[in-house]
């Protein structure tokens, strides 16, 4: 955990939010297919028989098993993922009581948060009903539907009353964000400044501005952190919230009506530690934020436009530390880092509710994430902006994926803890079902991970001292998939990994090539290797100092089982030193195979690396050791040799080199499910490829495809990246004599552990050969 503890003003003001247009706004909701939102169906609707499964007759079963027993509906239903947000619109963003309708696009806009961050699916339930007994009536009645109420947009104090209610009289979570998510976030805010500000939280004074929902449930949760209910003071439009006050009051103000002479909210702020606003823009002044403690934290969460904008803020105090509810500021507290997360927690368990504890929980969740070094992917989809620990950055970005990782778990936990999970989990293999529903490519890559663990091989990395192949390495070392070597400068590396707080890395083995004592030995094998194809001594030795050319040699020597290179270098530099020391395999020709991760499916792409135009002979070979890779991600391979003619459709040199490297293929390998050559349409649909070419010998659509030449191959693979949303995992490289892999150039972490898993997996033997 690196902090960055120092009180400071940002290079210059960030730059205002970019106003939205109405015009804009209205165009967006309108274009296409009206509104936000969609219902797609989850299983084959295809066919007669799809249809009569799906509806009468066959939909009776599920029926009358649920009858029998009603938690069957989570088996045969969506219920158990399957969250209603509800709204009567009375108190609508700052828009005030604009009823149901007018709400409707802000609920399907909730719907499509929950999906895109926790893939939860949202009915948005817009309800024209404002007494309090109505709306527990018709909230109550959709239980049997959902897994979970999300209430919003509700005005106080109504607000309060049916929230208590429900939770009272439904076995299903209700959870209303408006009061509670902003408390949560704004909860693990605080945690993070107190201790940036080093204060203790019992002994800290928190004023609020404001007494609706909102403010309520964050005085309540501060509260329940450990802020002594005596040393907070609440503000209202009428004022200080004092003792014997009536004016204005109602029981969830009197709650908090404090023992205080304070009569202004300018009064309470002095020698305030905390200055909390859930309220209107320009509540608070400089001078109110000049009059606060040392250190003080300043969280202006009204929205759009907050109590005190950041700059003025800074202004005032250098030391402040702020948080607002805007994204072109530090310490954005958004509601976003709370509710997907928390429901998916408290689904995934089957609770019966959220407690304050799933609530704690969360917030502890997300304030101990923030400590956590930010990875470049983060880092990336904020515009490049490193983000570390310290009073610019407390709470995790709305856009960090690990905060799924972080927080659904922890509030999983709570509910097992607390007694109102009716599912119990395994929260290691949870996590781990997370990670696979947030990334496909770590769903394809689970086979591997276990067969790479049986036996820890090591595996030498050349660019050691790039953060990302530390963060790799602890990663590698921390699941036992393999025992990284990291080649660089020794200090240099053990700084950079003590900056970042790698504790796994503790003890790992780093080699500087000039420093090591297998230094001459290394430069005598490789001119060995080489004096024959014009080498010379002293270019082995300046060579040796390549770390590429080093690690090669280490792994050709037997020091180390693997390598993965290429990180910052070029593809073809990158692995010249290995073929050069490592050569291919007797017979073999190397080549580069993308694995191609859809949506439903997964595809394995080759040669997108090495060979630019194959010959017959050598797209056969490509072939078959791409089909031997498939077998170690447990798929039984069905080959496409791929051309733009299908069985003699089109004449051309390219079909011709197709069709004679698939017959030299199925000499080779009679038992192989190819064919070629053929186009991608029925290569990939049987309805196209049963009727037209009934005698093609694929059975089922292909998941090889072997492309006639380079460009094809590497072309088509980025378009279905770029354009098409798949996730890539690769490149892998064939053919070697012993297990290589080179990386894309500035690549992800977890693309760097895909390739080690590989590599690793190829280590262990000739039964992994590929």
């Amino acid at each position: 955990m690196a902090i960055d503890n120092a009180p400071k003003n940002p290079p210059g003001n960030p730059a205002p939010k970019k106003k939205i247009r109405r015009e804009d706004a209205l165009a967006y909701h309108s274009m296409g297919r009206k509104g936000k939102i969609e219902v797609i169906p989850t299983k084959p609707c295809a066919t007669a028989r799809d249809l009569s499964l799906a509806y009468s007759p066959g939909v009776a079963e599920p029926c009358l098993e649920i009858a029998k027993d009603p938690d069957l509906s989570y088996l045969y239903t969506a219920r158990g993922n399957l969250v209603a947000v509800v709204s009567n619109g009375t108190a609508v963003l700052g828009l005030g009581d604009i009823g149901p309708a007018a709400g409707k696009p802000v609920m399907e806009g909730k719907g499509v948060l929950f999906k895109r961050f926790a893939d939860i699916d949202v009915f948005d339930i817009n309800i024209d009903a404002k007494e309090i007994d109505d709306v527990c009536r018709v909230v109550k009645a959709l239980e049997p539907t959902f897994g979970g109420i999300n209430l919003e947009d509700i005005k106080a104090p109504e607000c309060f009353i049916i929230e208590e209610r429900l939770k009272k009289e439904m076995q299903i979570p209700v959870f209303h964000d408006d009061q509670h998510g902003t408390a949560i976030i704004s909860g693990a805010a605080l945690l993070n400044a107190l201790e940036l500000a080093g204060k203790k939280i019992d002994q800290v004074k928190v004023i609020v501005s404001g007494a609706g929902a909102s403010a309520i449930a964050c005085t309540k949760f501060y509260i329940s952190l450990g802020v002594k209910r005596e040393n907070v003071v609440m503000v209202d439009t009428k004022g200080v919230v004092f003792k014997g006050r009536t004016e204005g009051m109602n029981p969830w103000k009197q709650e908090f009506a404090s023992d205080t002479k304070a009569r202004t909210l300018v009064e309470a702020a002095k020698g305030a530690d905390v200055l909390l606003g859930c309220s209107v823009k320009g509540m608070f002044t400089q001078d109110m934020v000049r009059s606060m403690a040392k250190d003080p934290i300043v969280f202006a969460l009204a929205n759009p436009d907050p109590e005190i904008s950041y700059p003025d803020a800074k202004d005032a105090r250098e030391d402040v530390i702020m948080a607002t509810g805007r994204s072109d500021y530090p310490n954005q507290v958004n509601n976003v880092l709370g509710f997907p997360y928390i429901f998916r927690g408290a689904l995934d368990v089957r609770a019966k509710a959220i407690t304050e504890d799933m609530k704690m929980a969360a917030a502890k969740a997300l304030a101990e994430l923030a400590k956590e070094d930010v990875p470049d992917s983060v880092s990336r989809a904020y515009g490049g902006e490193k983000f570390r620990y310290g009073r610019d950055y407390i709470i995790p970005k709305p856009l960090d994926p690990r905060v799924l990782l972080a927080v659904a778990p922890a509030v999983a936990k709570a509910a097992i803890e607390g007694g109102v999970a009716r599912v119990q989990l395994d929260l290691n293999q949870y996590r781990d079902q997370l990670r696979k529903m947030q990334s496909r490519s770590h769903q394809v890559m689970g086979s591997i991970f276990t067969k790479a663990k049986k036996k820890l091989a090591k595996i030498v990395f050349p660019e050691g001292h790039h953060p990302k192949v530390q963060q790799a390495a602890e990663i590698l070392r921390e699941e036992g998939i393999c025992e990284p070597v990291l080649l660089g400068p020794v200090d240099v590396i053990r700084e950079s990994i003590k900056q970042q707080r790698l504790e796994e890395l503790d003890g790992i083995t780093i080699v500087n090539p000039e420093e090591s004592p297998l230094y001459p030995k290394y430069v005598a094998r490789l001119w060995e290797l080489r004096q024959r194809r014009g080498l010379t001594y002293e270019e082995a030795r300046r060579r040796m100092r390549t770390r590429a050319y080093y690690a090669a040699v280490m792994l050709e020597q037997g020091e180390v089982d693997g390598l993965v290179t290429g990180l910052t270098t070029g593809y073809a530099d990158a692995v010249r030193p290995s073929l050069e020391v490592i050569h291919t395999r007797a017979g073999k020709r190397a080549a580069g195979v993308y694995i191609v991760v859809t949506k439903n499916d997964f595809k394995f792409f080759a040669d997108c690396t090495v060979n630019i135009d194959p010959s017959p002979e050598e797209m056969a070979e490509i072939a078959l050791t791409t089909a031997d890779l498939a077998r170690y991600f447990d798929v039984v391979p069905r080959v496409a040799m791929l051309s733009y003619s299908s069985f003699g459709s089109a004449e051309g040199e390219s079909p011709r080199k197709v069709r004679e490297a698939t017959q030299l293929a199925r000499q080779r390998r009679p038992d192989l499910e190819i064919d070629g050559e053929i186009q991608v349409t029925p290569a990939l649909t049987a309805d196209t490829r049963v009727p037209e070419f009934p005698f093609a010998n694929l059975k089922d659509n292909a998941n090889v495809f072997v492309f006639p030449n380079l460009d094809a191959a590497n072309i088509a693979y980025q378009l279905l990246e770029a354009m098409g949303g798949a996730e890539v995992i690769g490149p892998v490289l064939l053919g070697m004599h012993k297990p290589v892999n080179v990386l894309q150039m500035g690549t992800s972490v977890q693309s760097i552990v895909n390739l080690a898993a590989i590599t690793a997996l190829r280590a262990q033997g000739d039964e992994f050969l590929f």
